[in-house]
């Protein structure tokens, strides 16, 4: 499996990378991140504005990252596996995170629910938000919904996405946002 995520971590890869790591995904490693990645945009030359959308980007990637990564071994030793990448581009920074899911109901609804967001404009997004907001229901892992339409929202940019299938039971689930400057 070691050998699949890195060929899908190098399929991550573009622009000249500022943070990048795969491997154990846990809320320790989260936070260490977000420390780094404070301390690494400190020292770019951003405006404010950018720095504060790209950090909270970061932090609702990395969340989602957490609460949603589906371990494939049935063992509870066993580490849940993802990666994250944040790099500089021509066009901005792009965060991309990775992880593996199952190939299910739950995967086919994230599709759609990606592709719903992609199709929506700016206003649309806004009332959609607000519609989740005030009917929302909280899955087993505590997510309401909202995650990935506050991305949207936030950079104002397309989520984009690939499903590389693993196995009959899993694919390797790859989000990839632009925050322009």
């Amino acid at each position: 499996m070691s050998e699949f995520i890195s060929k899908c971590y190098a399929k991550m890869h573009s622009g000249d990378v500022i943070v990048a790591y795969k491997g154990e995904i846990n809320a320790n490693i989260i936070a260490d991140t977000l420390g780094l990645v404070e301390a690494r945009l400190s020292h770019e030359m951003l405006e404010n504005l950018v720095r504060k959308k790209l950090y909270n980007v970061m932090v609702e990637c990395l969340q989602n990252l957490f609460h949603h990564i589906d371990k494939v071994s049935l063992s509870e030793n066993e580490p849940k596996i993802g990666a994250f990448i944040l790099s500089k581009t021509n066009d901005g920074y792009r965060i991309a995170t990775g992880n593996l899911v199952r190939n299910d109901k739950k995967s086919n609804l994230l599709k759609e629910k990606i592709d719903k967001i992609n199709s929506l404009s700016k206003e649309e997004l806004k009332e959609f938000y607000k519609f989740v907001l005030n009917n929302q229901t909280f899955s087993e892992k505590g997510g309401g919904g909202l995650g990935l339409i506050d991305i949207a929202r936030k950079t104002g940019n397309r989520l984009n996405y690939e499903f590389t299938p693993y196995n009959d039971e899993y694919s390797f689930f790859n989000l990839s946002v632009l925050i322009s400057e």
